[in-house]
């Protein structure tokens, strides 16, 4: 267990308790909350603690000031340091405790509740992204830059994106979009949505909740998840969200990232959307895109886009110990250094000068080596369940709690082959069928008849081009 250390600051994370609730607020707002080890190493044996109490009966984690939740990791400090081994290994054992941090949120063994309000970006998302509970606001900014900087989308990123609907995850990887605000939730990132008025009534809401002492996990999650609810009552939505050019990640565009970002190399996705760039709909997109890309590390992209196919497969225990091999290879490798140093330490900012400079300088070796095991490296060890306390999920392969977001488009499509629906016109029916398993959750209206709109219009078009061939071939 993470000890603190000499230099540690000692406001930098809070803690209180209110009646059954107890907080964690990132208390470094001047730099946005990012995470460090001082950080780390407060909160992870204060979670085991409150693991142990049967007194706490929630946790809630948050971020000083309006402006962020968290926006990642404090890179710039291991970016300095990597000059030596000796920093490089610093830094690979910063990860190590994050990672431990980031995997004991995954399988925690009590309510646990994210308040993404502002900026949440990589370290951020390690801390949110796991949890049963994750809640967007209108001033939630979610993004997973990484590739700008040289790197990867760690903190659990190989499990997470992959296994958001369609492209999304791959999307969002490669390009270190933002989404803001109801996307957050709309595309599954977030379990909830609500105004960031009502954070400090939910909070109190939350100390008042008392649990049968022979209570499971599940019948307290179940509790907590309908009183959130009980503060989600205004939704902006999917196409209506205007703080980002391209924010709203349904309808052609949403067609669109499916299309492109389906394939297994870079080079492919790059070469689908210059196709796209050549048609009258979304061309804008599509060069901005590419653009986007070009500028993006090689070696981070490809790494990045080989890390979400393997992590579709890789279960909860598996993806933290491989990310921390993949973090340690690129503490050693110049990319992420430049990256840092460029985009975030420089000012003002300069263009990464990447090693190597172009795709096709990265081949499928030098991609190999992020994930094998990284030599004087010790595998991580993940923090153990507590015994003789009931234990949170271990080794799974899906969220196990996943019912607290909205349907995945997956369930939807099954309750519209259940229900015979074939075109739009059936979406009550669908939501009707899913509202058995998901009851009146805010937003499934909205996500149903999206999905469905888009269902129609790629059968639609798969007619038309099979009509099509069958005419040329006559």
């Amino acid at each position: 267990m993470p000890v603190e250390q000499p230099g540690d600051d000692p406001d930098d994370v809070l803690f209180n308790s209110l009646y059954g609730v107890r907080t964690i607020e990132l208390n470094r707002p001047k730099k946005l909350n990012s995470l460090n080890g001082s950080m780390a190493r407060k909160i992870l044996p204060r979670l085991r603690e409150w693991e142990k109490s049967h007194l706490a009966n929630v946790v809630m984690i948050t971020g000083a000031g309006p402006k962020a939740f968290c926006a990642g990791g404090d890179v710039a400090e291991l970016a300095k340091q990597n000059a030596t081994p000796e920093g490089q290994k610093t830094s690979t054992d910063y990860f190590a405790l994050e990672y431990q941090l980031d995997h004991l949120i995954a399988t925690y063994s009590k309510p646990y509740v994210a308040v993404m309000d502002g900026i949440t970006m990589g370290g951020g998302v390690g801390l949110s992204v796991h949890a049963p509970f994750r809640i967007a606001t209108e001033r939630t900014v979610y993004a997973m830059p990484e590739t700008t900087i040289g790197f990867f989308p760690d903190v659990g990123g190989s499990f997470a994106l992959p296994r958001l609907d369609g492209e999304i995850g791959t999307y969002l990887a490669l390009t270190s979009e933002r989404l803001v605000g109801a996307q957050v939730f709309y595309s599954g990132i977030a379990t909830h949505y609500m105004d960031s008025t009502v954070l400090a009534p939910l909070t109190t809401r939350l100390s008042e909740l008392v649990f049968d002492d022979l209570a499971s996990l599940s019948d307290r999650l179940d509790l907590v998840n309908r009183t959130i609810a009980e503060f989600t009552n205004d939704l902006p939505r999917p196409d209506s969200y205007e703080k980002a050019k391209y924010g709203n990640i349904t309808g052609d565009l949403r067609i669109a990232i499916d299309e492109c970002f389906g394939f297994n190399t870079v080079e492919e996705i790059i070469a689908a959307l210059k196709v796209r760039k050549g048609r009258p709909a979304l061309a804008e997109w599509a060069e901005n895109t590419l653009k986007t890309m070009s500028i993006r590390s090689p070696t981070s992209l490809k790494v990045t886009l080989q890390q979400l196919r393997y992590g579709a497969k890789w279960d909860i225990d598996e993806t933290f110990i491989r990310e921390h091999a993949m973090a340690a290879h690129f503490m050693a490798h110049p990319d992420f250094t430049e990256g840092v140093t460029a985009r975030l330490i420089n000012k003002p900012a300069t263009e990464p000068q990447w090693q190597p400079k172009a795709l096709a300088e990265v081949s499928p070796e030098d991609v190999a080596k992020f994930f094998e095991k990284k030599e004087g490296v010790d595998t991580l060890q993940l923090v153990e369940p507590l015994r003789g306390f009931e234990k949170g999920p271990r080794k799974y392969l899906q969220y196990p709690h996943a019912r607290f977001a909205l349907p995945t488009e997956e369930a939807i499509e099954d309750a519209a082959q259940t229900s015979g629906v074939k075109t739009t016109k059936g979406a009550e029916t669908v939501i009707a069928e899913l509202t058995k398993q998901w009851g009146h959750k805010l937003g499934l209206k909205e996500k149903v008849e999206d999905y469905l709109r888009r269902r129609s219009r790629q059968k639609g078009k798969e007619a038309k081009d099979q009509g099509a061939e069958k005419a040329a071939s006559l």
